[in-house]
């Protein structure tokens, strides 16, 4: 006896597997020029904070303490950052303190984008945006993803291949 799906169509075990094409962080190796920045800016706080020992042992001590916190804000930024991606949706997890996670179902896609810098091609990264009809996530953007190519592909395909399935049509006004 063949179980069916609520189309009425007989279910296709293959089908109905998730396959994830993507699970991890953005790279951190793609927050390179903030950690550049936030690093210049953190030698010149400690230099000039050193320049002020005389007025107190403190404010060295305030100076490098600032620059730590300079540095590890570019980090924990991109830490706090998880993407999902399967044959049936994305998943897009941010938050330090708190979690906030959005689903956007890959039916609701209407077009992706797929952008890679001359330093993402060296470093083997690249932004994949997301256009959809999804009220809570219209954009979205997945930064440094690493070896992205395959999985912009991937996705591509099977953007496709869901709308097919739902019956999805895109009619041009015109």
């Amino acid at each position: 006896m063949s179980e069916e799906t609520a189309t009425g169509r007989p279910a296709d075990a293959a089908e109905d597997r998730e396959e994830i094409y993507f699970e991890g962080r953005p790279a951190l190796r793609g927050a390179l020029g903030n950690l550049s920045l936030t690093g210049l800016i953190g030698l010149g706080l400690i230099a000039g904070s050193a320049a002020l020992y005389a007025r107190g042992w403190w404010i060295p001590l305030l100076g490098v303490v600032l620059a730590v916190v300079l540095l590890v804000i570019p980090v924990l930024l991109v830490r706090s950052v998880r993407y999902r991606i399967t044959n049936y949706r994305i998943d897009y997890e941010r938050g330090v303190f708190s979690k906030d996670i959005d689903t956007l179902e890959l039916w609701h896609v209407e077009d992706i984008k797929f952008h890679q810098s001359l330093l993402d091609r060296i470093l083997n990264l690249g932004h994949i945006t997301v256009l959809s009809h999804d009220e809570t996530t219209p954009t979205l953007l997945l930064k440094s993803i690493p070896n992205p190519r395959p999985v912009f592909e991937a996705l591509k395909e099977r953007i496709i291949t869901v709308k097919r399935q739902r019956g999805v049509i895109k009619l041009d006004a015109g």
